[in-house]
């Protein structure tokens, strides 16, 4: 009955497990698109507009009139992207008012050196909506001091700005931030443009929300995959252990019976060595007489030749008198009977070791023939004996 359990249990198993695989699909394996920079250093170097007309948000792309750049790099900022979303960044930046350019809403008529240095702390948006690896907007803001126009001021600054990441390494980073002074009566505020190339170092990867969903029915088909596979061990385990029974079972049962037939044969055995002896019957004496009759050691000769046969085999010799003349003597005559028939065997070559003796006297009558009853010599005769007893096979 076990066997068709057995295998009708690791048949189910075996479609739960691949109807569980064909729900996975076989785009359930991690890859490098799965994997997103958690945290670096980043390190960036590009330009820098200024446009410090005062006209507020008036001709924000009047690039002509009111747009102050340099032909040549002029914006460095250094810093480091947390796993939380957020970065930290220094940024050192170097422009020129030019000549002709409107200013806090006056054209000039030389130019004037633009010297910035700011630090910004700007949140990831992807953190709240899980985005791309590659496009990464973000909104932060700052504190600063910048010399400009021929003015000093320090700056609150506020920043919206796109990273756009070609590997983990490189990427560009495009922002506007609008720099308000903190002393209005010295300063005017003015908007900062940057555009910079990505470096980054010091990397730690981790997954994306994708790839963390990705990971957790990775995880889910694991263990799933887990509970087949210890469900057919289990099931192997319990035909394993119910063969082994059976067989444990089957052993003592073949042991018992063993033992059994042992038995048999040892209580066969035993039973005919028994009946040999007793088929040999008792020698006896005559009246009043220890010695063996030629009938007795025709017997004897018999038991000796048995004992040969049976090394193993001990006896216990008992010799006996009617119940005539006093018991003392009927002891001592029962004595000198058990004394001969022993010695007879030991003559015959048998250990003395393997014999043991005792004479009983009259106290082991064979008949009804005691002090008060009257009986023949035929029946007397039964009790002036020596018996044979197997003690040890």
């Amino acid at each position: 009955m076990m066997k068709p359990t057995f295998y009708s249990t690791l048949l189910g198993l075996f479609f739960t497990s691949i109807l569980f695989a064909q729900e996975m699909g076989p785009d359930l394996v991690l890859t490098p698109r799965d994997s997103i920079v958690k945290s670096a250093w980043v390190f960036g170097i590009g330009l820098n507009a200024v446009d410090d007309s005062g006209d507020d948000f008036d001709e924000l792309l009047s690039f002509n009139n009111q747009w102050n750049i340099v032909p040549f790099p002029s914006r460095l900022n250094f810093g480091r992207i947390f796993a939380n979303g957020f970065t930290v960044e220094a940024i050192a930046t170097y422009n020129k008012y030019k000549e002709g350019k409107e200013i806090d809403q006056v054209f000039l008529t030389e130019d004037i050196n633009y010297y910035g240095l700011d630090s910004r702390v700007t949140y990831s948006l992807n953190k709240l909506w899980g985005g791309s690896k590659w496009f990464d907007p973000y909104l932060g803001g700052g504190v600063g001091y910048t010399d400009a126009n021929n003015v000093g001021r320090g700056t609150w600054n506020g920043v919206f700005g796109f990273r756009f990441w070609f590997s983990d390494r490189f990427g560009v980073d495009i922002n506007s931030m609008g720099k308000w002074a903190m002393n209005r009566d010295k300063a005017t505020n003015h908007l900062q443009h940057g555009v910079s190339g990505l470096y980054r170092f010091g990397i730690n990867k981790g997954l994306t929300r994708k790839g963390e969903e990705k990971l957790a029915m990775i995880r889910e088909f694991e263990a799933e995959q887990k509970r087949v596979n210890d469900s057919i061990a289990a099931v192997k385990q319990a035909e394993e252990e119910a063969r082994l029974l059976a067989e444990e079972l089957a052993k003592k049962e073949a042991e018992r019976l063993a033992a059994q037939e042992a038995a048999r044969k040892e209580a066969e055995r035993k039973a005919a060595i028994e009946k040999e002896i007793r088929d040999y019957g008792n020698i006896y004496f005559a009246f009043n007489s220890s010695y063996l009759n030629n009938d007795s050691k025709v017997i004897l000769d018999k038991v000796a030749g048995f004992m040969e046969r049976n090394p193993s085999v001990k006896l216990r010799i008992t010799s006996h008198t009617d119940a005539r003349g006093a018991e003392s003597y009927n002891q001592w005559l029962s004595d000198r009977r058990v004394t001969r028939t022993v010695d007879y065997l030991i003559d015959k070559g048998v250990s003395e070791g393997r014999l043991e003796s005792q004479g009983l006297g009259e106290s082991h009558l064979a008949n009804e023939c005691d002090d008060h009853t009257s009986c023949p010599e035929e029946k007397h005769k039964e009790n002036r004996r020596s018996e044979f007893l197997v003690i040890e096979l």
